[in-house]
Formats: structure tokens, sequence, C-alpha cells
């Protein structure tokens, strides 16, 4: 019987954190799909892992049991299957770079060229994930490194280090009454629909709908989409706003569409991002290092360390 290891890791996440809501979050998943997949292994098992109550789920006693092999299983998998996409990498001299939107704004193309004279006859492959996948392939090795909006999941089991921060703007429709503000209160937005990523990015979409920073008002959804382009579209015509970062107005130019200052919400981060193992792989670092001598003369900067290799 093959089970698959994605859910053999919402197994260990519920089971660490207690309850299928905080794991939920961990993962960056809705609670019904996380609900799903432990049914799913389960019957796949033909045994029952915890039990439920409203104080939270319980291991079983085979639950218990299979937990205790789980996190080596786990991680021998991600090992082995970062050193075959690595060394696939290397033989070709192609470092692989997730990324998300805009990736490090202006930033990017500085430190491409940075890493190459570095790194002569090497070759950055930038890769572009759709908003459901925010670790832009990261967590599933299918990058060596990349450039992310925080927060996003896995994070605190990742390499961290933030590059510059910038504010979040709104993003809506031209002929919305709000477009000829200079500045927008964010409680001024509150009642408005908004224009979301997919529930299963969980705390990823709860972010850039800044539910934290509501004071509790609910979130109008008026449209969820996965890509910029239909981000885009919704917005123009009409289906919501969205908060976004100030680089969107440079980068996601497109008629219809107005991109105004807010005030009253926090602003976003830029960071590179790595598996702990690559801390001592030259080229990773490499890379690393010119994010950080690139990205930093970006804008308004928020390290979390003097030197890479120490965050997450």
């Amino acid at each position: 019987m093959d089970v698959d290891t994605r859910l053999l890791r919402s197994f260990a996440a519920v089971a660490a954190e207690g309850t299928l809501t905080r794991a939920a979050e961990r993962l960056f998943v809705s609670q019904p799909a996380l609900t799903k997949q432990i049914r799913q292994l389960e019957t796949q098992l033909g045994v029952t892992l915890f039990t439920r109550s409203r104080a939270g789920m319980a291991l079983t006693e085979p639950g218990r049991a299979l937990l205790a092999r789980v996190p080596a299983l786990l991680a021998d998998w991600d090992r082995a299957a970062r050193e075959t996409k690595s060394t696939a990498a290397r033989a070709a001299r192609v470092l692989r770079v997730g990324f998300v939107a805009s990736a490090a704004n202006e930033a990017t193309q500085q430190i491409i060229a940075s890493f190459a004279r570095r790194r002569p006859g090497w070759r950055v492959d930038m890769r572009q994930a759709a908003w459901s996948n925010p670790t832009a392939g990261l967590a599933g090795s299918d990058v060596d490194a990349a450039l992310l909006r925080l927060p996003f999941p896995c994070q605190d089991t990742l390499r961290v280090e933030v590059l510059f921060t910038e504010d979040r703007w709104v993003a809506l429709p031209t002929a919305h009454p709000f477009a000829t503000r200079d500045l927008i209160p964010f409680r001024d937005l509150w009642e408005e629909p908004f224009v979301a990523a997919p529930p299963e990015t969980g705390r990823w979409r709860e972010y850039w709908l800044a539910t934290d920073e509501r004071e509790g008002s609910p979130v109008r959804i008026g449209a969820v989409v996965d890509q910029p382009d239909d981000w885009l579209s919704a917005i123009a015509n009409g289906y919501g706003i969205a908060l976004t970062p100030e680089s969107s107005a440079r980068f996601y130019v497109r008629p219809g569409i107005t991109y105004r200052p807010v005030s009253g919400v926090s602003p976003s981060q830029v960071a590179v991002a790595w598996a702990p193992v690559d801390d001592t792989n030259p080229v990773v670092q490499d890379f690393v290092h010119c994010c950080l001598d690139e990205g930093l003369d970006e804008g308004p900067t928020d390290r979390g360390h003097d030197r890479p290799g120490r965050s997450g």
C-alpha cells in the first residue's frame, strides 16, 4: 500500500498541534481539507488515528505507533527528494529559484546578475508559482531557494532572511469612488468586497485580507483567484478590491485599475528562503549572499540576522 506523504505531513501536524484549527493554520490549508486528508489516511490504513472531542484531537494507540515512525520517514524522503533534484540541477549548473508575483521587485535582475558573476557558467532558472503554492515549490523540494512574501507555509522549518519591506496599497477599479483619494484609511475598506486567494492557502490568504487588522470586522469576498492575470481581471471588472504590495503599481499596470496608498495596515516583507540542509551548499549560499547584497538596497529593511543561514 502506497501512502501520499502529504497525508503523513497532515497527520503529524494534527498530532503536534492537538486541534484541526491550529494544524490547518500551520499547514496553510482549510480545516475541511485537512479533515478530509486525515479521514483519507485512516481509511487507507484501516485504523482510527485520533479520538475527536471538543477539547481537540487525541492520538489513539495506533496513532501513537504511527507518529513514532513518521518524522524519520518524512525526513528521509525529503532528504532523498532534495538530493536527487539538487544533483540533477548541479549537473546542469542550474540554480532553481521559486518566486511568487514580482519576486524581489527591481532587485531581482541585479541578484541574478550578481550570482552570474559569482558563479560563471551557472544559470538561474526562475520559476513562478501560483498563489495556491505560496512557498513557490520550496516546501516540496522543487526549487533550491525562493524569493517569497511573508508569511508563507512551513516558514518556521526553513531558513529565512528578510530583504526589504514595502507598504501595502490597495488595488481598486478606476471607477471606484475611492480611486481619487491620495490616501485611504484601511478602516474605510472594511465593507468592500475583496478579491482573495484560494481558501486552502490559509494564513497567506488571511494576511492579504488583513483579517488580523480589522478589529473583528468580517471580510466580504467578491472573487477567489489563483493567478495575477485573474486577479487583475476580477478587480478591473468590479468584483472586488485587494491589498497588494506598493510595487504592484509598477509591475501590474492595467487599464481600469488604480493603486492607492493605505494607512492603518502593516507593510509587506520580501525574503529569501532555503532549506536548512542547504546551509552548507556553496551554490545556494552564494545566491543568498547575492540576495542580501542586492536586495537590501531595494527599500527599508528588517533583517532578522547578521549572517545568512541562521534564521528559521
